[in-house]
């Protein structure tokens, strides 16, 4: 589900990192797709909450 998110520049970013990361790891590249995938998603969201709490605050 993750990975499913990844377009654009982030899943430039995620398939150059992910190869290294799950050599390292335990890890496929994969799993890495996807949790990159599923930390910019969380981010955005962050994002999205701060955003609507300023124009609250006004």
């Amino acid at each position: 589900m993750g990975k499913a998110g990844l377009q654009g520049w982030r899943a430039r970013v995620a398939d150059a990192v992910a190869d290294p990361v799950a050599k390292r790891s335990g890890l496929t590249g994969d799993q890495v797709r996807a949790v990159l995938g599923a930390a910019f998603f969380v981010l955005s969201v962050v994002y999205v909450v701060q955003t609507v709490r300023e124009l609250r605050r006004g």
